[in-house]
């Protein structure tokens, strides 16, 4: 048991440190966000918030009512992704680690949990190999409920290759969990309630394409949900407030959106849609630790939500009128829900996090003291007609005090490719508006959040119609005199790096230079590589198969779709950056690609990111490959 705790004498407040104007650099917009993943205990007389300066990383526990610092955790080595009060004395800490395992190939990112004791700092690892776990699980952070004590949580892992069990592990010592139920190979989760028993598992068979939610019922197991599928469709996410339902994500003919029904744990009976919008999805469910439901948050450009409790839905009503043009989210609660804070980025801030409590909101902290308010540059809903008549959804950060007209333009399409861009402080859209460019980001076909039709219209279109979606963003803006289009470049990061060096390779004339980032431009290589790993028959190996493919077996479609292989119609200057140590994107792609155009004679440069992951999670990459995008850009667009 290792101990992190630091005493403070000296008042180091949540709340915003006042920061004297300066030019911006680089790093300033690059910077992680200084204060971060506030949280609150029970009685809201504490908070918690990550605190990280570029110098320090730690966890920060704050007296609220005194207005002070109580103590602080060093966690540099742990990188924290969520934290979360167990009660007034004790954190969870769930963390990543882009490690190498012994006995195993390459590197891989790990989820790890740690429990955390404010009273004397003491902070241990909550699963770990050696403890009746093999040495090969890399998500041991995740935590399925907790005991009614709150000395425990159920944790799932895997206990050999072929067995995924459920375990009860301590809190307040590392000690060998003990083993709940044996599970199999094919058990996809587990669901307990707020008792500590165990009431339902989710299985899905990979060989016989079989998808299960089963009920504990006496001493068995009952199927209350059965269905044959190459890829699980359907997500089983948390318990009703009830605990006789598990809530169901799954496509509502009716508004063709997903959305959230219920499902009974006695009879496997399906209810209405409980949650639906026939104007957005539902994302998420939100849940406790326990996974009991409160309600589900909207997909969207700005995040909007609906509860199970009327007396909440008019609340957050309230907050989205007074925060508009403003995302939202919730960052946590107390278990009554009076107290709330909110995490908030938009047009008219960089990251702030506000405490509602008596019916009114407070700034607690801000995420970038550098970038206050008016430095922010604007941020617009726009959308188009592709050439098709199918509606693109866009956003347009422009550059601040300028008139729209004639500006020179950064296209900047998001990774994914099913994923999706919303209102909110992007470090990299806002650097470059900053430098006075308009940055476009078409939420084109194939991006989630805007409908399955919308979703489904991108299958089979990579490098095809999902790329002209962007060309005809630039086409729109122009008639309407707002860019020139004689000055614009293509900057994007993974999916987006493949559509960057697509575009420069397809459509040559519309973008004056191209930046890829941890991309894809072998198109049969990755494919290959996804079987290699996951087996051809394996689901992550079918859905890559469908999102690509769409089921068009010519023998030559993938190489038709890969710009590696038609270098010779690229005219425009190209750089490529790549991290060290990405796991879901080798940097051969990019590496593969640099050699193939600079033997072509093309103008092309590469830079590798020493130690850098797929997410660009550490400062010094970030700012290393800002600086080496804007000056890439700066030397194409005069």
């Amino acid at each position: 048991m290792k101990s992190f705790w630091l005493a403070f004498g000296m008042a180091l407040l949540l709340f915003p440190t006042m920061v004297e104007p300066s030019p911006l650099t680089y790093e300033d917009f690059a910077q992680l966000p200084e204060k971060s993943m506030v949280v609150i205990s029970p009685s809201a007389t504490k908070a918690a918030y990550r605190h990280n300066d570029g110098q320090q990383d730690m966890v920060v526990i704050l007296n609220i009512v005194k207005g002070e610092v109580v103590g602080t955790v060093d966690i540099t080595e742990l990188n924290p992704s969520q934290i979360m009060f167990v009660d007034e004395e004790r954190l969870i800490l769930i963390a990543s680690e882009n490690t190498r395992i012994r006995g195993f190939r390459g590197r891989y990112n790990m989820s790890l949990a740690f429990s955390l004791n404010l009273q004397n700092g003491d902070i241990h690892q909550l699963l770990k190999p050696g403890f009746g776990i093999i040495r090969g699980n890399t998500n041991l952070g995740n935590i399925v409920g907790i005991s009614p004590d709150r000395q425990h949580v159920y944790m799932p892992a895997w206990e050999s290759s072929t067995r995924y069990s459920l375990y009860k592990v301590s809190l307040t010592k590392s000690i060998k969990p003990k083993r709940v139920k044996r599970g199999t190979k094919d058990i996809y989760d587990y669901f307990v309630n707020e008792k500590g028993e165990l009431i339902a598992r989710e299985r899905f068979d990979n060989q016989r394409n079989l998808h299960l939610l089963e009920s504990k019922q006496n001493d068995g197991w009952k199927t209350i949900y059965r269905e044959q599928t190459e890829i699980p469709t359907i997500g089983f996410t948390g318990l009703t407030p009830d605990q006789q339902h598990i809530m169901m994500n799954k496509h509502d003919e009716a508004s063709e959106r997903r959305a959230y029904f219920k499902i009974s744990l006695d009879d496997g009976a399906v209810s209405e849609p409980l949650f639906s919008n026939e104007s957005k999805d539902v994302e998420r469910v939100l849940t406790d630790i326990n996974r009991i439901a409160y309600g589900v948050q909207y997909s969207g450009f700005q995040p909007s939500y609906e509860f199970f409790d009327e007396h909440l839905n008019r609340r957050f009503r309230g907050i989205a009128k007074v925060l508009p043009n403003t995302s939202v989210y919730i960052s946590d609660h107390t278990p009554d829900w009076s107290t709330i804070i909110l995490q908030t980025s938009g047009e008219n801030n960089s990251g702030q996090y506000l405490r509602y409590q008596r019916g009114k909101l407070g700034l607690l902290a801000t995420e970038r003291p550098k970038i206050s308010s008016d430095l922010v540059n604007p941020i617009r809903e726009f959308e188009f007609k592709a050439r098709d008549g199918l509606t693109i959804p866009t956003l347009l950060t422009y550059p601040r005090g300028m008139e729209p007209q004639k500006l020179a333009a950064i296209m900047l399409p998001h990774g994914g490719p099913e994923s999706y861009d919303r209102i909110g402080f992007d470090w990299m859209a806002q650097y470059f508006a900053s430098q006075g460019y308009l940055v476009i980001q078409p939420q084109f076909r194939g991006s989630t959040g805007f409908g399955l039709q919308h979703r489904l219209k991108g299958r089979g279109e990579w490098g095809g119609k999902m790329n002209e979606d962007l060309s005809d963003a630039i086409t729109e803006l122009s008639k309407q005199k707002i860019l020139d289009p004689d000055r614009v470049c293509i900057v994007g990061a993974s999916y987006g790096g493949y559509a960057a060096i697509a575009a420069v390779t397809f459509t040559p004339d519309v973008y004056k230079c191209a930046v890829a980032i941890n991309g894809v431009f072998d198109l049969e290589r990755m494919l290959n590589k996804e079987k290699r790993k996951y087996g051809d028959e394996h689901w992550i190996s079918a859905y890559w198969d469908r999102v690509i493919t769409n089921g068009k077996l010519e023998d030559d479609f993938l190489y038709n779709k890969s710009p590696i292989n038609f270098v010779d119609k690229v005219t425009a200057p190209i750089l490529l950056l790549h991290g060290e140590h990405d796991t879901v994107v080798p940097r051969n792609q990019s590496e593969s690609l640099y050699d193939t155009l600079d033997d072509a004679g093309k103008r092309v440069s590469f830079f590798e990111l020493e130690e850098g992951d797929h997410y660009l999670t550490k400062l010094k990459n970030r700012t290393i490959a800002l600086e080496k995008i804007d000056q890439f850009i700066k030397q194409n667009l005069q």
